[in-house]
């Protein structure tokens, strides 16, 4: 098999672990030594990385890919993400479990059913998973990918349905940010001026 043509990213490669070539690996697998079950993982230029040993160490697993054997070939593949093609990936989950690659392109559906987007990304900066939209032209709108905000996602049919409210893309109803009653912007302090403060 070449190059993905719908790639699903399996892993990151970290540091080298040790002299012999060995690396670290963050897996995004659901059993983290499963990554040697998929044949080949290939990089974003088409590189091929066939898996020969594989460990586990704490929160990641320790590789040994086939031609790599020292420190400095290991060292020079730190950040590498590693991807299959979607096809390799089993089907055979519950109805309502879908992969963060299924979701990119599907259409953004509002509570009234009117299209107004749609998913171009999926993000995890630790915080938990976020949808990437596009809306109304308008280019990395975040939404947290929760229940609340999003509360049903069809990929059979080819889109995910968000509550405008939950997902953050409406204002309240005078379009400001709530205020506490009795607050007086001006009367607040400000610091001294040598401190970053405007008096």
């Amino acid at each position: 098999m070449s190059k993905p043509q719908n790639p699903v990213q399996m892993a990151v490669i970290g540091a080298a672990h040790g002299i012999k070539g060995e690396l670290r690996v963050k897996t995004f697998t659901g059993e983290p030594l499963a990554l040697a079950d998929y044949g080949p993982l290939y990089a974003k230029d088409g590189r091929a990385f066939q898996i020969i040993d594989i460990r586990p160490a704490n929160t990641v697993v320790v590789v040994r890919f086939k031609g790599i054997a020292d420190r400095n070939a290991a060292e020079a593949l730190a950040g590498t993400e590693l991807f299959v093609d979607r096809s390799m990936l089993p089907d055979d989950g519950e109805q309502d479990e879908f992969y963060h690659a299924d979701l990119v392109g599907l259409e953004v559906r509002d509570d009234k059913d009117a299209v107004i987007g749609k998913v171009v990304a999926v993000h995890n900066f630790g915080g938990g998973d976020i949808l990437d939209v596009t809306l109304g032209g308008r280019k990395g709108v975040l939404i947290p990918f929760t229940q609340a905000a999003v509360p049903q996602v069809a990929v059979a049919e080819g889109f995910v349905r968000v509550d405008p409210a939950a997902a953050g893309l409406i204002d309240d109803e005078d379009g400001e940010t709530p205020r506490e009653d009795n607050f007086d912007a001006k009367g607040r302090p400000r610091g001294p001026k040598d401190a970053g403060g405007n008096r």
